[in-house]
């Protein structure tokens, strides 16, 4: 098993809006997302620590602003915390092992697939298409990933 984790060279490496919305709880415009379109088949991970995050066939067009998955490819990789921020009670979405602010969990999601609505920054995500995921050592999330439409 990969060991995932947050480090100085991964940090060094950060866009200022990668690391702008890693490091401090950052949000980019609606909108503006790299991944908000993106209708490739492969899976997303924390662009800090490289842990898989969401896999394409659980993102969906939720009209947002941002791209939205209706859950995580590894649950344990993903931590919920209660965020007071903006003068509201919201849920953050942190990853497990990078400790990177992804966004937000909302359970306005589709209904016949869980009903929450995972609201992620593209900027605090990297995406490995499915071609390069064995190479890339995400083989085992292979099964997990179809095109989406």
């Amino acid at each position: 098993m990969p060991t995932y984790q947050k480090s100085a060279e991964a940090i060094a490496r950060l866009t200022p809006e990668q690391f702008h919305v890693t490091q401090h709880s950052g949000t980019e415009r609606p909108g503006s997302g790299e991944y908000l379109y993106n209708k490739k088949p492969g899976i997303y991970v924390d662009i800090v620590s490289g842990e898989p995050l969401f896999a394409s066939s659980d993102k969906y067009e939720s009209g947002c602003g941002w791209p939205s998955f209706t859950r995580p490819i590894e649950p344990a990789n993903v931590n919920n915390l209660v965020d007071h921020t903006h003068g509201m009670t919201r849920t953050e979405v942190r990853s497990a092992h990078g400790d990177s602010h992804l966004g937000h969990v909302f359970e306005d999601g589709p209904l016949d697939r869980g009903g929450l609505r995972y609201c992620i920054n593209s900027a605090s995500l990297r995406f490995i298409p499915r071609e390069e995921m064995e190479d890339q050592g995400y083989a085992a999330y292979l099964d997990q990933v179809e095109d989406i439409g």
